[in-house]
């Protein structure tokens, strides 16, 4: 899915700003999809000239014009076609993992911070989609929001469950840099030390 369909789908379920629009895609899109002003206003432009999408401006007191925006006929119509087009796989961009990956590399004490970090992180994730699954109003969306807080909730029970092999091989790597003595022993000693 492109920038232009999640706009489209956003008017679809009402008129907005592009303000409203970002903060729509920030809300139940945001365990799937990431949207920046940077890529909305332009699409929103292209969608008028398009004649997908139409722009009311309001005049404001001491604020800049409101643009609303609205669906078009045309732009329901794209949208539809946007959504019975043939569906990419799934791609899972990853900073945590990228982390992981390496994770052979990294202080024993930054990596429990890590771990348990990111396990809160994904059980709020899901107690914040249970609380729009119940608050969705279309089987659709309640449907995307419990989706994301099943996946959610197998992310946190696999840290728990196989965090120990990761932590292991670091407490191992960092008995093995002791024995070894010396400054690149001294060097991840330092690094634990600084995050304390």
């Amino acid at each position: 899915m492109n920038i232009r369909t999640l706009c489209l789908g956003i008017l679809s379920l009402g008129d907005a700003t592009g303000y409203e629009i970002k903060k729509t895609a920030e809300g139940p899109f945001s365990h799937f999809y990431r949207a920046s002003f940077g890529s909305i206003y332009p699409a929103l432009s292209r969608l008028t000239k398009e004649g997908l999408v139409l722009c009311t401006t309001t005049a404001q007191e001491r604020r800049p014009p409101k643009k609303v925006y609205r669906i078009t006929t045309a732009g329901r119509l794209a949208f539809v076609g946007d959504l019975t087009a043939p569906i990419e796989g799934d791609a899972v961009r990853s900073d945590f993992l990228m982390t992981m990956f390496f994770a052979h590399l990294l202080p024993a004490q930054h990596l429990a911070r890590l771990l348990d970090h990111r396990v809160a992180v994904y059980r709020e994730h899901v107690s914040r989609l249970h609380a729009a699954v119940t608050e969705a109003p279309t089987a659709g969306q309640r449907f995307v929001s419990g989706f994301g807080a099943a996946v959610y909730r197998a992310a946190a029970d696999f840290l728990e469950d196989n965090r120990h092999l990761v932590e292991r091989e670091a407490l191992i790597g960092a008995d093995a840099r002791a024995a070894a003595g010396g400054a690149s022993a001294a060097r991840p000693a330092l690094a634990e030390a600084g995050e304390s």
